[in-house]
């Protein structure tokens, strides 16, 4: 009687965890397939719940059991939260290592900081962070005016799409089926000038919109599946973006495949109507109805917006301006992203779940920040070999500069530093109390002379055996909402660089800018300059590392650095073929694209083609020889461009088609080969809506820059 009982109890719980199991709903079944799951939920949700989902903070659904899981952050180089985290260098300083692995790295770190602070709510309970990170910017530098170029990687479509790629794989993880965050790039399409960006439109025609303003985005959404985009603000030939369907369904969706969700900048939907709230920037005024630009932005495949859409959805389906089905289609595009995030799942089975806030700021990421910041640092001149100086001869050192001390730029889209290290501290610290290292700020970064701090810099330069200038710029120079006028030094440091250099020859340049800065006299005048860009938290000992020669420079320009705005387009000239960046500058630059000098010196030779001869769907591999001929370890940036002979149309005079930076010790060869398919050789044709590869001659150039060609080849494509 008693066994009797005992399987009855047995048949009754089993017959109770099976109901269960049934019970529950298939949203919250990680066995379920995920289209299931997103088709169930939505099915019991009000359209009212709907649109609060399209809010880009979506607070959840307690009834539902639904998470606020999708509160956006960012992380452009240094997660942002009120914790201290790891503070990279700026973008753009990134793109001067011309090293995707490192950028990977980079970005796979700060996603370990992001989930860490997720998994231990660092930023309180309620907080609105999530899974979704508003990085990276992959605009192109087309302008060297522009406010925003500290975000952006290149001028140059090639190198911007390598470094979007691997910031994008490092950011959400190896398995875009368990995301470790959503990385949302921005932003979609021809964005590039601040001033009037809420309301302008950018001109531009097909073959210059897929050949230069779309190959990079194409390469994110493609190769590295961002799982979200961000519409900009501004039109392209009349249609804003956030409502532009050829832009963000016949491109994006249609032709790329993209199955993520877009979100419009902020208060972007809102302008197609009138003002943002708290904002006296007008928008592109598509419509006088609020309710109706919602529509608009909906149906054109923007899915989520701020608060507009929570309220404005539920009056737009009321009034027939939207379906059900037109919300449940981005809803479905929201939500896809959410399931892969797992925000639906119990948190154990993240794989990511165990992440704790002891990986924030870890000994492992500090060092990563130096090694970054070192990576970066260009040399642009070095007269008579007069970098490295040598710690045996140097006995005093004078920083000058008003980026010399903690005060220098790290650029914005970052979190809570815990230190800034500047120049002054960095060679402190490298060459001890033997060494006495003195400061004087000199000029501040756009204030008028001050006679008696220009003074004061002079002295401390002329009874000092070198002096280390820090020049630059800072955000109210170059930032977002505001573009640069010129490429001077802004302000009186001009003025205390001719100053400091009259008291004391022996003088470096340490540029900490972010777009480029045309430093002519310094470049006829001073023994040395080094770009040092926004370095992050460790820019200090990345700079000392690098004057006294314990790290070799080995950064190259990812930007043209023109001698001056003459024969620079305006800013609203959106043809590049007009004469922008190295691709149709015909002018003389300051310095060119791609160039980065060393403390050593590289030989390349034995350039060597698998075939002279390919046919338009082919491939060639281009392999030579790259040598360290010097004394010292160093590493170049060896780069393959092409030009093509003959057109029927306008080509660039070169493109870059291929990079490898390379580390090379004294006396050692290194045998690099480029995979070269012959369909990168492609131009838009207008006639054909397609890309084509024209039969003829393309000469191959191999080098350290887009102007030190090294070694020269023929390729004939049948």
């Amino acid at each position: 009687m008693r066994h009797r009982s005992v399987a009855l109890a047995l048949f009754v719980c089993c017959g109770l965890a099976v109901a269960q199991d049934a019970a529950k709903p298939a949203y919250l079944d990680p066995a379920k397939p995920m289209e299931q799951r997103i088709s169930d939920l939505i099915g019991r949700m009000t359209l009212e719940e709907k649109a609060a989902q399209l809010n880009h903070l979506n607070t959840g659904i307690p009834r539902l059991k639904v998470p606020m899981w999708g509160g956006w952050n960012q992380t452009l180089h240094g997660v942002w939260s009120k914790q201290p985290t790891t503070l990279f260098p700026a973008a753009i300083a990134m793109g001067a290592t011309w090293d995707p692995e490192l950028v990977h790295t980079v970005a796979d770190t700060m996603s370990d900081e992001a989930r860490a602070l997720y998994n231990a709510k660092a930023d309180g309970p309620r907080s609105k962070h999530g899974l979704v990170y508003r990085s990276p910017v992959i605009n192109i530098s087309r302008d060297p005016r522009w406010g925003r170029i500290q975000e952006v990687f290149s001028e140059d479509p090639w190198l911007t799409s390598r470094m979007a790629v691997a910031y994008v794989r490092g950011l959400q993880g190896d398995d875009v089926q368990h995301l470790k965050l959503a990385a949302t790039v921005k932003h979609f399409a021809v964005n590039n000038v601040e001033t009037g960006r809420q309301h302008l439109s950018a001109e531009v025609d097909e073959r210059n919109l897929m050949e230069f303003w779309l190959p990079h985005w194409k390469a994110a959404i493609m190769e590295a599946h961002a799982q979200s985009v961000m519409s900009s603000y501004n039109a392209i030939n009349g249609t804003p973006d956030a409502i532009n369907h050829y832009l963000l369904t016949e491109i994006l969706r249609d032709q790329w495949g993209f199955d993520g969700f877009v979100t419009d900048d902020l208060g972007a939907v809102a302008l197609l109507s009138g003002r943002r709230s708290g904002s006296a920037e007008t928008g592109q005024r598509a419509t006088e109805d609020p309710v109706e630009a919602t529509a608009l932005a909906i149906k054109a495949g923007n899915d989520s917006d701020d608060t507009e859409f929570e309220t404005n959805i539920p009056l737009a389906v009321k009034r027939g301006l939207l379906s059900v089905e037109d919300v449940d289609r981005a809803l479905t595009r929201v939500l896809r992203v959410g399931f892969r995030l797992g925000a639906f799942d119990p948190p154990e089975s993240s794989p990511y779940s165990k992440l704790a806030m002891s990986v924030v700021r870890s000994p492992e990421h500090l060092q990563l920040a130096e090694k970054a910041a070192a990576e970066s640092i260009t040399l642009l001149s070095n007269r008579d070999n007069f970098l490295p100086l040598k710690k045996e001869v140097v006995h005093s050192v004078a920083v000058i500069g008003p980026a010399g001390d903690a005060d220098y730029e790290t650029g914005n889209y970052y979190g809570t530093p815990a230190r800034k290290e500047g120049a002054l501290a960095g060679l402190r610290g490298l060459l001890g109390s033997g060494v006495r290292v003195e400061y004087e700020r000199g000029a501040g970064f756009v204030e008028a002379a001050d006679s008696a701090a220009i003074a004061r810099a002079v002295e401390l330069a002329r009874r000092s055996d070198v002096a280390v200038l820090c020049l630059g710029t800072n955000l109210k120079v170059e930032a977002e909402g505001h573009d640069r006028r010129d490429l001077n030094l802004p302000g009186a440091q001009e003025q205390l660089m001719e100053a400091v250099f009259a008291a004391n020859p022996k003088t470096v340049l340490v540029l900490m800018n972010a777009g480029p800065l045309a430093v002519t006299w310094a470049q006829d005048h001073l023994p040395a300059i080094l770009a040092a860009w926004y370095p992050g938290e460790a820019g200090g000992t990345a700079i000392a590392r690098a004057l006294f020669g314990d790290d070799n420079p080995g950064g190259h320009l990812p930007y043209t650095v023109y001698a001056s705005l003459d024969g620079v387009p305006a800013q609203n000239e959106y043809d590049v073929s007009k004469g922008y960046t190295y691709l149709y500058f015909k002018g003389l630059p300051l310095y060119p694209f791609g160039h980065g000098l060393s403390y050593t010196h590289f030989e390349y030779s034995h350039l060597r083609l698998s075939a002279a001869s390919v046919a338009a769907t082919g491939t060639v591999e281009v392999s030579f020889d790259l040598k360290n001929t010097g004394e010292s370890a160093g590493s170049d940036v060896a780069q393959l461009y092409t030009h093509q002979r003959r057109s029927a149309v306008v080509q660039p005079i070169k493109s870059l088609r291929a990079f490898e930076r390379v580390m090379l010790q004294p006396g050692e060869t290194k045998r690099v080969q480029f995979t070269l398919p012959v369909s990168r050789l492609a131009f838009y044709d207008v006639r054909s809506k397609g890309f084509m590869v024209e039969p003829g001659g393309f000469d191959l150039q191999v080098g350290s820059s887009a102007e030190d060609i090294r070694l020269r080849g023929l390729l004939e494509v049948k």
